[in-house]
């Protein structure tokens, strides 16, 4: 990987980067904030790490497009990581965005950038709706000025609708400005930048109401002091990497399955699609540069991606426009930024989670089967109900149980006639071996352990008029078997051998034939019925299947 500035920017396309960097950094600082703010942590750590993530992560991209941001699935599994159990809470969350830029950056050194291919579709839907969920149950209390009690957020839920009478009226009024003003302008010339309109909107009307209400609206002032300036460097605490690392494992595994569907819907300079490892880094090093500058953990952002495109940006100079940006807002505004309003913010959130819950995705997974459904719902429920970290390393998991289930149903055996003339022709296999006869099979699919069940039940059943015969099984185009598979063909050997008939196979692959010498099926059946496959189609199979007649004939 080489980092060539020179590359970065074309002084045709300045003015175009300029403007969009300009609209991405604006917008930025309020989503910034709420990113913080949904994590449960000093909203300037959401601030940093738009600034810092998305400028260090735009120096190695493949994308120039890639936005590096604090994403809002992965403000909630900090808000879960517990960081308050930590000598020092701030320290330990910059300490997760080095070790989780670690993770990823290492993900992409090992070209990690396939195994995203491999989370199915079921999960990341139930996953990201779940997702939506969460953002607008966790912003109630922000919304509604109450402040919550309980170990999760649906429990949290239930404590905001029954003390309803504890609301802030003046935080619900708030909230509620600047819900419909993203809502008028969202579908307007404005776009994203309504955000900004209705964050600074929302604050007005706060600090009007903050003069003459007894419940005053919080602000960003009440919560932290906003310094003037860009933040120090930190060095991250060693000693908490060990307890981070389950919520850096699952941080790096969000942000890099999102960086992955970015770069796929988002064009790159050349046209050539996006090197996905390329990006793994480039998230790593905004990862690091994040914590080492006082930032929250980030990954590629859609919301972000899209707004540089739509606003223009014709080269990644676009990325570092919009650092600069947010870097003079935090000189020259950082009085106009503390008073920022929280119930502003909630409903930006609310906004967001809304929006990433989609219906028209749920019901397509709906329709593929009960299976698939099953897994989003369990993915669904499961993101609801316990800490964010955790529901990501189970959904890999239902992910993977998903994977082999698939592929294991898609097994399926057929029988081969192989007429005078030379051709072949495939038709559905016997339920019963025929006696005297030589009957060959061809299964198709992956052959692992977890489809040998679905393999055996396709065979033919050996009875006693099944004398006399020779079944070939022909395993051209497997590249590989698992054992229990090997003892299943073994198993109708011994049934085949019991009735007075025999089993040869048909291998293309060394790898195969290799793992039916290791199983003990060469040894059961005699080297001489394990035909090896050649370049010809067909050529071993002719062969083991003149020498099944001449058995047949010599009875």
């Amino acid at each position: 990987m080489r980092i060539d500035p020179r590359r970065w920017f074309s002084r045709k396309t300045v003015g175009k980067d300029a403007a969009a960097g300009l609209v991405l950094g604006i917008e930025a600082v309020p989503d910034g904030l709420a990113a913080g703010l949904l994590a449960g942590v000093n909203p300037l750590a959401g601030l940093y790490a738009y600034l810092f993530g998305m400028v260090g992560a735009a120096l190695a991209t493949s994308s120039a497009f890639l936005a590096v941001q604090a994403t809002s699935a992965m403000a909630l599994v900090v808000s879960d990581a517990g960081l308050g159990q930590f000598p020092d809470p701030d320290r330990a969350l910059f300490t997760l965005a080095v070790l989780t830029g670690i993770v990823m950056a290492l993900a992409g050194l090992l070209r990690g950038g396939r195994l995203v291919s491999f989370v199915p579709t079921a999960v990341m839907t139930g996953f990201v709706t779940a997702i939506g969920v969460n953002i607008v149950l966790g912003q109630l209390s922000n919304f509604t000025g109450y402040q919550a009690r309980g170990p999760n957020r649906l429990l949290k839920t239930f404590d905001v609708l029954l003390h309803i009478g504890q609301w802030s009226i003046a935080s619900v009024v708030v909230g509620t400005i600047a819900i419909l003003i993203i809502v008028v302008l969202l579908p307007t010339r404005l776009g994203s930048m309504g955000l900004v309109v209705a964050v600074v909107s929302g604050s007005i009307v706060a600090v009007v109401l903050n003069l003459w209400v007894a419940d005053p609206v919080v602000l960003l002032r009440d919560i932290v002091e906003v310094p003037r300036g860009l933040p120090v460097p930190v060095l991250p605490s060693v000693a908490d990497m060990p307890a981070l690392i389950i919520p850096a494992l699952s941080l790096a595994f969000i942000g890099l399955v999102q960086g992955a569907a970015v770069s796929a819907g988002i064009p790159t300079k050349d046209g050539r699609p996006a090197d996905p490892n390329r990006d793994f880094i480039g998230q790593g090093i905004g990862n690091l540069v994040s914590g080492i500058f006082q930032g929250m953990p980030v990954g590629g952002s859609m919301s972000g991606s899209s707004l540089i495109v739509q606003a223009g940006a014709r080269t990644r100079l676009s990325m570092f426009v919009a650092g600069a940006v947010m870097a003079v807002l935090l000189f020259v505004a950082s009085d106009l930024v503390s008073f920022v309003a929280m119930p502003a913010l909630a409903g930006l959130l609310m906004v967001v989670g809304w929006r990433a819950v989609k219906p028209s995705r749920v019901y397509s997974v709906i329709k593929t089967g009960p299976l698939p459904t099953a897994i989003m719902a369990v993915t669904f429920g499961l993101t609801l109900l316990i800490p964010l970290q955790f529901a990501v390393l189970v959904g890999v998991g239902l992910g993977v149980i998903l994977y082999v289930a698939e592929q294991s149903n898609r097994v399926r055996v057929r029988r081969l006639e192989v007429v005078p003339d030379g051709r072949m022709r495939e038709t559905d296999p016997p339920a019963v071996v025929p006696g005297g006869e030589v009957l060959v099979l061809q299964p198709y699919g992956s052959l692992f352990f977890a489809s040998a069940p679905v393999f055996q039940r396709q065979l033919p059943e050996v009875e006693a008029h099944s004398s006399g015969s020779v079944v070939i099984v022909r395993l051209r185009g497997t590249d590989q078997i698992g054992l229990s598979l090997v003892d299943v063909l073994r198993r109708f050997a011994e049934q085949l051998g019991e009735v007075g008939s025999s089993l040869k196979v048909v291998a293309t692959e060394e790898r195969v034939i290799a793992q039916l010498d290791a199983g003990g099926l060469t040894a059961d059946i005699g080297a001489q019925n394990v035909y090896k496959g050649t370049e010809w189609i067909g050529e071993a199979l002719r062969r083991a299947y003149a020498d099944a007649q001449d058995e047949i004939a010599r009875g």
